[in-house]
């Protein structure tokens, strides 16, 4: 199945209208013809089977045949990560987080941050392009950038984590999760959270944790963080 994402698709609609662009792919790229079947995903959790009845490299039209709303996860997961130095390192976390599976994604600012300014609307296009590929009828949202003191200020009713590397009491990650249980992870910068935030963090009730016996990049321990929560909810 190919999947196509629009977010102004509504359970309301009977037939909807793909702009320009999309109706270029549909007739240029993929080929489409009058009769052909689409599945459509707002984002929302509906998907839409639809049958091309107008077909024009700058307006494609679809009647909606069935709509059905697509079971959520039971748990959700937050991972506020770090920007990267490089932003194409953060786009693959965003990918692989969004093939895994994962709820919600905030970019934390802190004090060890090479990169400050983020690139949201193209973070968006990654996000959108991964649930896709990967068939998934929900996008997971990504929030504004914010300091690290806002979001560990920030109340979650979650089990709460910190991965950082100082050489402290930590516990695994797999160790302390829980199945079915709402879930935030604190994922830093190349150069790891300072001092003065893991005490701030751990003064908020997050519990610290280890990703394993090796030193992860930013994106690499989102990706194992990701996992480790994917894994523990089979």
């Amino acid at each position: 199945m190919q999947l196509f994402y629009n977010p102004n698709i509504s359970e309301k609609d009977t037939t909807f209208n793909f702009d320009k662009d999309e109706s270029r792919h549909i007739v240029k790229v993929l080929r489409k013809k009058t009769g052909d079947l689409l599945h459509i995903t707002n984002g929302y959790g509906w998907l839409f089977e639809a049958e091309l009845t107008f077909v024009d490299t700058k307006h494609c039209t679809v009647k909606i045949l069935t709509q059905k709303l697509q079971p959520k996860r039971n748990f959700n997961l937050h991972l506020a990560v770090a920007p990267t130095k490089m932003n194409d390192r953060y786009e693959w976390f965003l990918e692989k987080a969004t093939e895994i599976g994962i709820e919600e994604i905030t970019p934390i600012i802190c004090d060890n941050s090479e990169r400050k300014v983020v690139k949201l609307e193209r973070f968006e296009k990654i996000i959108q392009s991964a649930i896709k590929q990967s068939l998934q009828c929900y996008l997971p949202k990504l929030n504004m950038p914010i300091s690290f003191k806002d979001f560990v200020d920030t109340s979650f009713s979650a089990n709460k984590f910190i991965a950082h590397c100082e050489e402290t009491d930590k516990k695994s990650l797999k160790s302390q999760l829980e199945a079915n249980k709402d879930t935030v992870i604190l994922i830093g910068p190349e150069g790891d959270f300072s001092v003065k935030e893991i005490e701030m963090a751990l003064a908020a009730q997050y519990i610290p944790v280890t990703l394993g016996n090796t030193r992860l990049r930013t994106e690499t321990a989102a990706i194992a963080a990701c996992h480790s929560v994917a894994f523990v909810n089979e």
